[in-house]
């Protein structure tokens, strides 16, 4: 989704790791390889993505439920946008080398749960909130949840890199992978910050 993701601290022999960094080895199933698991929850999160839209354009909230809903909508952007930036502003420091490695990702970690709650939260109440597909706005807004929800799920490809330099090397990072670091953040940004004044927009027309 964001930067966060991407830092989220596993050691590589610990078995209770992201599932996603790499192969999953369990007693009772075959080894799944990494991009089958990448594939089948990218699948997953346009399924979500695509529900959420068809049921945004088959259901219509009275007005005590558009309240309760604007309510959520708002406090999940605090809850979720609020760690994204915490955990981005702290990965743009460590890559001009004002923060430790070690640093950002004991922070993303603290605040990787609240993000996608508060993506979930967003996703939940705004099916509620009467958007118009037929808005060009609107359509915009809906893309940008989908890139910000993929690219989370992009970060936590980085994270065993991640979690590699800083047990190998303390943080330094070969070009491609910081490369990598700079366009999650990006996107991430675009993403969060897109979504939010589309929102700010539709809500005075």
């Amino acid at each position: 989704m964001t930067a966060s993701a991407m830092a989220r601290p596993a050691p590589a022999h610990d078995s209770s790791a992201a599932p996603l960094p790499g192969p999953w080895v369990s007693p009772a199933v075959p080894l799944i390889p990494r991009g089958v698991l990448l594939s089948a929850a990218a699948a997953g999160l346009c399924g979500v993505w695509a529900a959420a839209v068809w049921t945004a354009t088959h259901v219509q909230a009275d007005a005590r439920l558009h309240t309760v809903a604007l309510f959520v909508h708002l406090l999940s952007l605090v809850v979720g946008f609020g760690g994204v930036l915490t955990a981005d502003w702290l990965g743009l420091q460590w890559l001009m080398g004002r923060r430790s490695l070690p640093e950002v990702l004991r922070t993303a970690d603290a605040v990787h749960l609240p993000i996608w709650l508060g993506l979930a939260g967003l996703v939940a109440s705004g099916v509620l909130l009467h958007p118009d597909p037929a808005s060009p706005l609107t359509q915009v807004k809906l893309a940008l949840v989908l890139l910000v929800a993929l690219n989370g799920l992009h970060a936590w490809t980085l994270q065993p890199r991640l979690s590699a330099l800083c047990s190998a090397t303390g943080g330094a990072a070969p070009r491609l992978l910081l490369l990598r670091a700079v366009s999650t953040v990006l996107v991430s940004q675009l993403g969060w910050w897109g979504a939010t004044v589309i929102g700010f927009l539709n809500t005075r027309r």
